[in-house]
């Protein structure tokens, strides 16, 4: 290795460049970054160097390779055993958790090719750490940074204007152009409609005496229940007005007001402080920029007449997905969405089944297992489905279980000419095991919770995430309060489950590289190893959370780790990110809608995924400790 001087002055114009085109420097506060530069050294390497190793000790400086590439392998290895794993390029840097935690490295890191990389001494290191807020959290929220660069080159095309113009993450507060337009409800009709014609507006919200909401009237409102019934324009607002309109908090996201008017296929929303109304937000609001279809999706759910215009409603699910993953929706926000449509087409069958067969809803409750119970379906996730059904007075258990059975297969069948594929493993409601009162159920969980045998593991694994979609809602409300209560009890069986998640390890060797050429399944080696952790944590502490995301946090307030929670919770997002993107390409190649081949990926994504699952390594390492495995 030899030093290249240079002039100072230069050569700190030079760095500073070429820092600030990369993460985590190009945030770096400017004045500390110029100090920073000025610290540097330019090295250079030949091809094959080991220019860091774990016979070293405790490293004492801190690379960024400015030209070239350096290849993460075990001690002693050759050069065609680290060819197979990712490289470190240009803007990379390392070895940052060696220099942060005071320990030796575990790879050796050897130059490939010409390689150049800016040195500097640890002291130097450890002054931008202290000095820079950004470099410090990048240092413990890498992936974090990460996904925020990998998001901001994905948007680098003329969707991102548009989308940037229309944030998703918006608070309403902001969105609300003024103070609501209002009047009382017993403010003669005429009177009403004359203001909404006047001021232009789409709706109007009747409000009390304290300015809380008490009904809405909106433009079709006004064809439907007015004009077309001939009504006088003397009656009061209220005789027209659609009462107890669903209402927004200001806090409250743009998203989740999406969420809602697609929930409830409605174009105006109410938004509140406290329980006054301060605003609203219409879909035009929201949408006027992207044009996304979502009130078409919703309005198209909510009118179908019969399955084969249901089955044209899922197909505009589908395309709705695609439109807002090309716009850089969140993948948290999108698979909400997708979730809460599904939920919907799913109530329309249910009821359209309910209706032909002339069947009593109250009496059963429809339930959705799997990734469907933990809210985190694809656009290609199969059936996981199952019922819970109260007996019919005078009938016995088996007779009315077989009424069941014929309406669930009648359900199956319809969900499946929707786009939803039959579950494979049978595990449907049309299934005679799967369509079993309360009693049933518990005692089905209870037998698994006392026997962990490798099937029930299984089961548990797919079961124990249910979630209520249609019918009496209390029941599954009632299984999943039991189901929590009982499992904090069952410590053999949360350690078996945890053994059996610890058998699915991710896609990494044990220096935590990942093979360029691999060919992996995000579904059962990426995303699996974190759906289960967050399992088995939610059921030791008796939550009924079922979306792991969700049971991340909770399981992050209770012990105080919330930035570590928030860093796994991102790497597993970013994997369900990737899955989807391919699901969509499956479409067209009708390739496997899981597998992915490492070498398709950018290179920052590809460092992305490297992140992803050592937070997955991570948690599993929590899950080993925490049973002592």
């Amino acid at each position: 290795m030899s030093k290249v001087p240079a002039p100072v002055s230069l050569v700190n114009r030079y760095i500073i460049d070429f820092l600030g085109r990369h993460q985590p420097f190009s945030q770096v506060e400017e004045s500390v970054l110029e100090w920073f530069a000025g610290q540097a050294v330019l090295s250079y390497f030949p091809d094959g160097t080991r220019i860091l190793g774990a016979m070293d000790g405790i490293p004492a400086r801190y690379f960024v390779i400015q030209r070239g590439e350096v290849h993460s392998a075990p001690p002693g290895a050759g050069d065609t055993d680290a060819g197979g794993t990712a490289p470190l390029t240009a803007g990379e840097s390392f070895p940052l958790g060696a220099l942060i935690e005071g320990r030796s490295v575990v790879n050796d890191y050897v130059a490939k090719g010409d390689t150049f990389c800016l040195e500097f001494e640890k002291p130097t290191f450890d002054v931008l750490l202290a000095q820079s807020p950004h470099f410090a959290a990048f240092c413990t929220r890498r992936i974090a940074h990460l996904l925020q660069e990998s998001i901001r080159i994905a948007r680098a095309s003329a969707l991102e204007e548009a989308y940037a113009r229309n944030s998703m993450t918006a608070i309403l507060a902001s969105m609300l152009r003024g103070p609501p337009v209002t009047c009382r409800v017993d403010t003669p009709l005429r009177e009403a409609l004359a203001i909404m014609h006047n001021r232009r507006i789409g709706s109007m919200i009747a409000i009390d005496d304290k300015d809380q909401a008490k009904g809405i009237l909106t433009e079709r409102d006004v064809l439907n229940r007015i004009v077309l019934q001939e009504l006088p324009l003397d009656i009061p607002l209220a005789a027209v007005m659609t009462p107890d309109p669903i209402t927004i908090d200001e806090r409250a996201s743009a998203f989740d007001a999406v969420l809602a008017m697609a929930k409830h296929a409605i174009r105006h929303l109410p938004v509140t402080c406290g329980r006054k109304v301060v605003g609203v937000v219409s879909e035009r609001d929201l949408f006027a920029v992207q044009g996304t279809g979502l009130r078409e999706a919703g309005r198209a759910i909510r009118r179908a007449a019969d399955l084969d215009a249901l089955c044209e409603a899922a197909a505009g699910v589908r395309t709705l997905a695609r439109n807002l993953r090309s716009q850089g929706m969140a993948v948290s926000q999108l698979t909400q969405l997708i979730v809460t449509l599904n939920d919907r087409l799913v109530e329309r069958t249910i009821d359209f089944v309910a209706r032909d067969t002339s069947t009593p809803l109250p009496d059963m409750c429809w339930i959705a297992l799997g990734s469907e119970g933990r809210m985190e379906q694809t656009i290609s996730s199969d059936q996981d489905n199952g019922m819970i059904f109260e007996p019919t007075p005078g009938q016995s258990v088996e007779a009315c279980r077989q009424r069941w059975l014929g309406f669930a297969q009648k359900v199956n069948s319809s969900l499946e000419k929707l786009g939803f594929p039959l579950c494979k493993g049978n595990i449907m409601a049309r299934n005679p095991k799967w369509c079993l009162t309360l009693a049933e159920w518990k005692e089905r969980f209870d037998d698994w919770l006392r026997n962990p045998t490798p099937e029930a593991l299984l089961n548990a694994a797919i079961f124990f995430d249910l979630r209520a979609v249609h019918g009496n809602i209390a029941l599954a409300t009632e299984l999943r309060a039991w189901l929590a209560d009982e499992a904090t009890k069952r410590q053999a069986f949360l350690r078996m489950m945890a053994a059996n998640a610890l058998g699915t390890r991710p896609p990494l060797n044990i220096f935590g590289e990942i093979a360029v050429g691999a060919l992996i399944d995000l579904k059962s080696q990426c995303a699996r190893p974190f759906i289960d952790a967050a399992r088995i944590l939610s059921l030791a502490a008796g939550t009924t959370a079922t979306h792991t995301a969700q049971r991340l946090r909770l399981d992050a307030v209770r012990h105080g780790n919330t930035l570590e929670a928030e860093a796994m919770i991102e790497a597993f997002e970013f994997i369900q990110g990737l899955r989807i993107a391919r699901q969509f390409l499956a479409l067209e190649d009708q390739g496997p809608p899981n597998e992915l081949r490492i070498s398709t990926l950018n290179e920052l994504d590809r460092r992305i995924l490297k992140e992803a699952l050592r937070q997955a390594r991570k948690l599993q390492s929590r899950i080993k400790v925490d049973y002592a495995l």
